[in-house]
């Protein structure tokens, strides 16, 4: 089920707030600019967001992100979302929400990182230390994060159909080639904790440092390879060098996470999920990352 976006507006959260945590009914309401589709995000007086789920699949997340945030957000080196309060289905929207105190800082921009290698060694020991939390109870990966933290062959289908449907515009055997590297490997260590979607929107910046990691809707228990996707999709060769370095993964981790990264702009490239011009133009120099990079990560 689908809740209309156009009906995610001012006016229902402004009467969600009011009916539900009177005390801050006063406080103006504003839409965030980059809201982004998940969930649909607004601005809370001066220091709070409400998002607010677009879908049933997502609206999942809340109770998650609800009860595991405060307990991860102690044992990691930069802040993440902090809930504040939880809100219930009313005046026709069908799921919880939640309240999150505001963060501070700007998502990351593609072409407007200054030092992309000490951004890329943040990122790295951020995830590192996401990746030493004990995860005892954590919940497993499924089809409630879009298979994030599982297995590739989730989406082998849908990636070799993308490729085949793009095999005059690229390098159909080495695109293959990495993907069915990929395949051959998996996770055999004790699952970990993953965010699920490290992405550059879900990455916030102050003075060209990280300053937070947001969204953690598809957070999991499993396979961290989902979460090195972004060695490919943002870092250069040199970052992301230095992404790697302060990551103790093994080589078929690295494997995997540069096929997350492939299946992800393949699809996009093949038309295969709604986009826009901009996002079809970074997939593409994406898939030219990945297929030009010279490290193949099963020989180190």
């Amino acid at each position: 089920m689908t809740y209309s976006p156009a009906a995610i507006d001012v006016d229902l959260v402004r009467q969600l707030i009011a009916s539900q945590f009177p005390q801050w009914a006063g406080l103006p309401i504003s839409p965030v600019v980059e809201s982004g589709w998940d969930n649909r995000t607004f601005h809370l007086g001066n220091g709070m967001l409400v998002r607010l789920p677009s879908a049933k699949a997502y609206s999942l997340q809340v109770e998650r992100e609800q009860y595991w945030l405060p307990l991860l957000a102690p044992r990691l080196p930069q802040p993440i979302p902090a809930p504040l309060a939880m809100g219930e289905p009313s005046f026709g929207y069908p799921w919880r929400w939640s309240v999150y105190r505001w963060i501070e800082g700007e998502p990351v921009l593609y072409d407007c990182m200054e030092d992309l290698p000490c951004f890329a060694s943040d990122l790295g020991r951020f995830l590192a230390a996401l990746h030493s939390i004990d995860p005892a109870g954590g919940p497993p990966s499924g089809l409630h994060n879009f298979y994030r933290g599982g297995s590739l062959r989730a989406y082998d289908a849908e990636a070799r159909k993308a490729i085949s449907m793009l095999a005059t515009r690229l390098d159909v055997g080495t695109a293959t080639l990495v993907w069915d590297t990929a395949l051959a490997s998996k996770w055999d260590r004790p699952p970990v904790w993953v965010h699920g979607d490290i992405a550059v929107g879900n990455l916030l910046v102050k003075e060209g440092k990280l300053s937070a990691v947001i969204d953690f809707g598809q957070l999991c228990i499993g396979d961290p390879a989902c979460d090195l996707a972004i060695a490919w999709t943002l870092f250069d060769s040199r970052s992301r060098e230095v992404f790697r370095s302060v990551l103790p993964l093994d080589a078929g981790t690295w494997d995997r996470g540069r096929a997350w990264a492939l299946w992800k702009a393949l699809v996009v490239a093949a038309d295969l999920v709604e986009t826009n011009a901009v996002e079809m133009r970074h997939c593409w120099h994406t898939i030219q990352e990945i297929l030009s990079d010279p490290v193949n990560p099963s020989s180190k």
